[in-house]
C-alpha cells in the first residue's frame, strides 16, 4: 500500500533519494486526506508514452507533463473496512509524469529538476483526490494545496532561491 514509483519506461537519471522522496510526499498528501491505506502508482515515462496515453485517453495528439487516471470517480463512498486487520488497499489510480518534459520545465521556471517532478507528483495525486483546475477558483484552491504539501516536504519554489 502507498505509493509506488515504476520508472522502469525511462527516467534511469533519476536518482534513488529523489525516487524515496516522491514516495514520501506522496505518502503525507494520500495521509492528509484520510487515503493512507490506499495505492497509487506514479509512473515515470517518456514523450512518445505519455504522448500516446494523452492522444488515446484525452484525444490531444500531443505530449504533456502529467497525466492522472483516477480508478474511482467518487460517486460512492468507499467501503469501511475500518475494523479488519487485513483491509484491502483502496486503488486511487494512476500518475503518469514525462520525465523529458519536467526537465525542461525545471529549466524554463529556474528550479531543479527534483522540485518540478515533486510538483508534477502532488499536482497528479491532488487530481486523484478530486481537485481540478477549469475554473479560477478550483485552480487557486488546488494550487493552495499543492504548494502547501511542497513547503512542508521542502519543496518550495522559494527554498530553491
Amino acid at each position: 500500500m502507498g505509493v509506488i514509483v515504476n520508472k522502469e519506461l525511462a527516467a534511469p537519471e533519476i536518482d534513488e533519494g529523489t525516487i524515496a522522496s516522491l514516495v514520501s510526499l506522496g505518502e503525507r498528501i494520500l495521509a492528509a486526506y484520510g487515503r493512507s491505506q490506499a495505492e497509487v502508482g506514479v509512473t515515470l515515462t517518456d514523450y512518445r508514452t505519455i504522448q500516446e496515453l494523452n492522444r488515446d485517453y484525452r484525444g490531444v495528439d500531443a505530449p504533456t507533463d502529467v497525466l492522472s487516471f483516477a480508478l474511482e470517480e467518487g460517486e460512492e463512498e468507499p467501503e469501511d473496512f475500518s475494523e479488519l486487520e487485513d483491509r484491502p488497499p483502496q486503488l486511487l489510480g494512476d500518475v503518469i509524469i514525462c520525465v523529458p518534459r519536467a526537465i525542461e520545465q525545471a529549466k524554463e521556471y529556474g528550479h531543479s529538476v527534483a522540485r518540478e517532478l515533486h510538483y508534477l507528483a502532488a499536482h497528479g495525486l491532488l487530481h486523484l483526490l478530486g481537485y481540478d483546475h477549469q475554473t479560477a477558483t478550483e485552480k487557486k484552491m488546488m494550487r493552495g494545496e499543492e504548494e502547501k504539501f511542497l513547503v512542508e516536504e521542502g519543496w518550495s519554489r522559494l527554498s530553491e532561491e
